[in-house]
């Protein structure tokens, strides 16, 4: 009488926990630096967007900076320069208009299927799509900011110190990373391509001259002074616009005087960063809905 032996189990092949975390990780960095390759592709075979989002900010510096150069001494602050007082709005505006845009390419996947595509796939994380998505509308605004502050350096603007050109960096990042969020959300939110355009539309220019952008906030009536110190444009501009005019600064320089109370630059940063993280917060809801 034969019996069968029971078959061994091949303990090497269960992972325990501690093994699974770090292969679940390492998919997670492959899958989302492929789909990161995947837009920079797309970019490279469409190189106009990248190219009018630089030309289009220099064309700025230089009318705009001709427009106002024979304005009152002391519209623009201390500077007799508006190109110097226009570069920090410039370098803040292209990055939130181009974060806007950050929805687009999800939206245009959505309709043509291949978003589907990708949510049936064996991906260790679907968020991998939205983590390529922001990593490659972050890494376009700090090429439009560099290319700009370059500009600006050339058009008499001065350039700041290397410290400076890091803080200018981190604020791009924490305003581009919080609208790219925002983006994103309403990517998976609305319908189609088309609302997604018209609510980029209704944003940009109300949000660009309600911010201190192209005028001080001392320049502007009272209740459009309180309608920007709510901006967070206003919060990533006025530190960026204090390293261009002053050669000392430090956490605790105010930047700003909103109507209740002075704003540091310490204190830009971290409304920067609330920003940030409440837009990521908030998109949570919509993206475990649809990626889940």
């Amino acid at each position: 009488m034969s019996v069968t032996p029971k078959s061994d189990v091949n303990w090497q092949q269960l992972a325990s926990p501690a093994d699974a975390a770090p292969n679940f990780f390492g998919e997670l960095v492959q899958e989302t630096l492929a789909l990161t390759r995947r837009l920079f592709i797309q970019l490279q075979r469409r190189p106009s967007t990248l190219l009018a989002g630089i030309v289009q900010p220099v064309m700025w510096l230089v009318l705009f900076g001709a427009l106002f150069q024979n304005a009152p001494q002391g519209l623009f602050g201390s500077t007799t320069n508006y190109g110097q007082f226009l570069a920090a709005g410039v370098i803040v505006f292209t990055a939130f208009a181009g974060a806007l845009n950050a929805g687009l390419p999800v939206m245009f996947d959505r309709e043509f299927g291949f978003l589907n595509r990708l949510l049936v796939a064996p991906l260790a994380s679907r968020f991998s799509i939205v983590f390529a998505s922001a990593i490659f509308i972050i890494s376009q605004s700090l090429l439009q900011a560099a290319v700009i502050v370059g500009a600006a350096a050339f058009l008499g603007a001065g350039i700041p110190d290397a410290a400076g050109l890091s803080a200018i960096a981190l604020i791009v990042f924490l305003l581009a990373l919080g609208v790219t969020a925002i983006s994103l959300g309403l990517a998976f939110a609305l319908p189609g391509h088309i609302e997604l355009i018209a609510v980029i539309f209704v944003t940009n220019l109300p949000l660009l001259f309600a911010s201190t952008a192209l005028a001080p906030l001392s320049f502007m009536p009272k209740w459009l002074q309180i309608v920007a110190t709510l901006n967070p444009l206003s919060y990533a501009i006025e530190p960026i616009r204090y390293l261009y005019l002053h050669q000392e600064w430090g956490l605790s320089s105010v930047v700003m005087q909103a109507p209740w109370g002075n704003i540091t630059f310490g204190g830009a940063l971290l409304i920067l960063l609330g920003f940030a993280v409440v837009a990521l917060f908030s998109i949570q809801p919509q993206l475990r809905k649809t990626l889940a």
